[in-house]
């Protein structure tokens, strides 16, 4: 049998990976500055999450939420503890894209209203509801024609303010700093303006912090740049390391009843155990601080390259501009310099999401790299 051919893949086949390093089938080394979609946080196999994990799967490894499971009630705790994020409650799922799905439909329930506001260039997933909320035509369908979705621009206020006291808006759903779509930022002043009209219009604000959460950006939440408090927040790609686990933050201004929301396999033994010690790892290590230091280190190298015309980001959630497509420079960094990278909506741009347990020596093999390949 065949895949389903929907991904043009590069022809490198890892075997193993130890922290930053990928070794493909042939024992090549390679740097991982991608971290597979910014998955990984704490480093390809780190010794605390391979012990772990095989412990508790020595235990029980899956048992569905028709039963209690005291480990979801640690790893509630916990990013209370890490996050501060206090006055929420805790839903687990699988994916990002199950994580915005179930925000959008509880926004739906609790405000008794459908439409939705989006921004252009956005991405928050590959389901219903979440994709039809993706600025990207090429990956949508006839069925999301159905939902009820309005794109506006980045900090344009004006747009916001006239679309959301329409009064039919249940939610505006807002990436901190985009992903896919290229690594732009909303100002403050923006964020704060969303915040308050949401309050004033009774809309939620879903903060999807996807890609961004889990210390990536140098805060455990990138919104957390601002003085705001959204009704949700939405979590998956770091929280597990590479094991398939997502969560939903819930407002305590959202009542809860049961068969709301229900998923089979969203917060079982394995996957909690996954996420409690990359929380632990990130804590004990201080990744967040090592995000934010090797981020300015990476952003300060970046400014000496006349070809990069724009560096965007914070903390390891990164990205480079150029005039021209970076399509070539990804091909001779992975098959001439073994440096893994990523692309985006953004022809020109090149991101850089790796382990947050990058070190300097690794940021100048890629820059060395970088100007023998542009």
């Amino acid at each position: 049998m065949k895949l389903f051919d929907v991904y043009p893949l590069y022809d490198v086949n890892p075997e193993k990976a130890k922290d930053v390093f990928i070794y493909d089938n042939y024992g090549n080394k390679y740097i991982d500055l991608y971290g597979g979609h910014a998955v990984i946080s704490i480093g390809h196999s780190h010794p605390e999450y391979v012990k772990n994990i095989s412990r508790q799967l020595n235990k029980i490894g899956f048992y569905s939420n028709s039963v209690k499971n005291s480990l979801q009630e640690q790893l509630a705790d916990l990013i209370v503890k890490y996050s501060g994020c206090e006055d929420y409650s805790l839903f687990m799922c699988n994916s990002g894209a199950e994580a915005n799905e179930n925000a959008l439909k509880l926004a739906s329930i609790h405000t008794g209203k459908s439409r939705i506001i989006a921004f252009r260039n956005s991405f928050h997933g590959r389901s219903n509801a979440a994709i039809a909320a993706t600025d990207f035509k090429k990956f949508h369908s006839k069925l999301e024609n159905r939902l009820d979705v309005t794109f506006i621009n980045l900090n344009d206020s004006k747009t916001l303010k006239n679309e959301i006291k329409k009064g039919d808006v249940c939610a505006v759903l807002l990436e901190s700093i985009q992903g896919y779509g290229g690594l732009d930022e909303p100002d403050k002043d923006f964020v704060l303006l969303i915040n308050s009209l949401c309050k004033k219009y009774n809309s939620c604000l879903i903060a999807d912090e996807v890609q961004s959460g889990f210390g990536r950006t140098g805060k455990f939440f990138a919104f957390q740049e601002y003085e705001i408090k959204p009704h949700f927040i939405c979590m998956a790609k770091g929280m597990g390391n590479g094991f398939p686990v997502g969560g939903l933050l819930i407002n305590s201004t959202i009542k809860s009843e049961h068969g709301m929301l229900g998923t089979t396999f969203g917060g079982n033994h394995l996957a909690c155990v996954a996420s409690l010690t990359v929380l632990n790892v990130i804590e004990k290590e201080d990744l967040q601080q090592n995000a934010r230091e090797i981020g300015n280190y990476f952003i300060e190298n970046a400014k000496q390259i006349p070809e990069i015309i724009n560096i965007k980001g914070k903390g390891l959630m990164l990205g480079i501009e150029f005039n021209y497509e970076v399509k070539e420079i990804r091909k001779k960094l992975i098959y001439d310099k073994k440096i893994f990278t990523g692309s985006s909506g953004n022809k020109n741009l090149l991101r850089i999401l790796p382990p947050l347990t990058i070190k300097k020596k690794h940021i100048d093999i890629f820059f060395e790299s970088l100007k023998e390949v542009i």
